[in-house]
């Protein structure tokens, strides 16, 4: 599948989260930060939860939704919310559509051996649904505050 290309608007999606089934359309009006994480309750996706989380009220104030999204399902996501506090929804993709759509599964490697998981990646969507900025290969820190600025400049 091809990578989502900014400027362009991404195409209507659904999937289950924490907080029942959840779907693109459904942040029509607002813009939307999805970010994509490896796997909950590890250390590099902990801390970049705990990011947006302690920026939240300012994406709020921004006008701006923030949902993560990693392959793990909803049992595991609403552990993870709740043992962090995470004031927005995750979202299951247990199947990896969504991380498809968005071209974040790539080829990595842990000990010599390779594997396909999901490449740390962000993108913010405008109220149209239309993809503005992309981040890709992100070091957590620093990078929620970068999200917020961009957001801020919609």
């Amino acid at each position: 599948m091809a990578a989502p290309v900014v400027g362009k608007k991404i195409p209507d999606f659904t999937g289950d989260s924490t907080a029942g089934r959840w779907r693109l359309k459904d942040a029509a009006g607002t813009r939307l930060v999805l970010y994509f994480y490896p796997r909950d309750n590890t250390a590099g996706c902990t801390r970049e939860g705990e990011a947006f989380r302690d920026l939240a009220a300012q994406f709020q104030k921004a006008k701006t939704v923030i949902v993560g999204v990693s392959p793990d399902g909803v049992p595991a996501h609403e552990k993870f919310k709740k043992k962090f506090g995470f004031p927005f929804e995750l979202l299951a993709d247990p199947e990896q559509q969504v991380c498809k759509l968005f071209d974040v599964i790539k080829e990595k490697s842990m000990y010599g051996k390779k594997y396909l998981g999901v490449e740390r990646s962000t993108f913010l969507l405008d109220d149209k649904g239309v993809l503005r900025h992309e981040w890709r290969k992100v070091k957590v820190d620093g990078h929620a505050e970068q999200v917020l600025a961009a957001a801020r400049a919609l």
